[in-house]
C-alpha cells in the first residue's frame, strides 16, 4: 500500500509506521465500522504534519495534519509515554474510535484503546480528539513547535470537526513511536 500512496501523494507515512498500522488492520478490520485507518506517527517533529487519515480501500489519504502529543511525552519530539492517569503524556498503539461529545474543548470524539497496558486507560484518562489553538502551524511558526495537550492528540481548531466526522463511530487509530517495549509487545503490530 505504501507504494501506491507515495505513487498518488508527495507526504505518506514512513514505512515503518504504516507497515505496523497495515498488521493492525489486517487483525481488527473486521471489528470496524468504517474503512478508514487513522495513523499517526509521533517519530516527527511536532512542526511537521504527522497525521493521515487513509480509507484503506480506495488507497486514499483523505487528510493530513499536524497533531500535538502530550506536555510530558517531550518538547518538539515525542519520547515518552504512558497509559497512567495524570502522566499528561501521549499513549501508543491502536484505538477504536467511539462517540463524539461538547466538552471543554468543545466538539471532541472519544477514544478506547485497544492494547492493555499501552492505552486501555484512554477512556479513563480522557484520551480524546479535538481541537485547540496550540495545535496550529501558526502555533509552530511562533514557538518552534506545536503546544502540548495533557496526552489528547490535538488538532488544529479550523480542522478537528472535519476529522472528527470523518473518523468517529468506529475507525481504527494508529499512533505510533519510537518505543520499542512498545514494539516488542504489542501483539498486533507482529506479522
Amino acid at each position: 500500500m505504501l507504494q501506491s500512496l507515495g505513487e498518488k501523494y508527495k507526504h505518506t507515512p514512513n514505512y515503518e509506521a504504516l507497515n505496523y498500522a497495515l498488521e493492525g488492520w489486517e487483525k481488527l478490520g473486521k471489528e470496524l465500522k468504517k474503512p478508514l485507518l487513522t495513523v499517526i506517527d509521533f517519530t516527527l517533529p511536532s512542526t511537521e504534519k504527522r497525521l493521515w487519515v487513509i480509507d484503506v480501500e480506495k488507497r486514499e489519504i483523505l487528510l493530513n495534519s499536524v497533531v500535538a502529543h502530550g506536555r510530558n511525552t517531550g518538547e518538539l519530539m515525542a519520547k515518552s509515554f504512558s497509559n497512567t492517569p495524570e502522566s499528561f503524556q501521549s499513549s501508543l498503539g491502536f484505538f477504536k474510535t467511539a462517540e463524539t461529545y461538547q466538552g471543554k474543548h468543545g466538539y471532541s470524539l472519544r477514544l478506547d484503546g485497544l492494547e492493555k497496558g499501552f492505552n486501555d486507560q484512554a477512556r479513563a484518562r480522557a484520551i480524546v480528539i479535538h481541537g485547540a489553538d496550540y495545535a496550529s502551524e501558526e502555533f509552530a511558526k511562533s514557538t518552534g513547535r506545536l503546544g502540548r495537550s495533557l496526552g489528547c492528540p490535538a488538532l488544529p481548531p479550523d480542522l478537528s470537526s472535519k476529522v472528527i466526522d470523518l473518523i468517529k463511530d468506529g475507525s481504527l487509530l494508529f499512533i505510533y513511536g519510537n518505543d520499542e517495549n512498545y514494539l516488542k509487545q504489542s501483539a498486533l503490530v507482529q506479522p
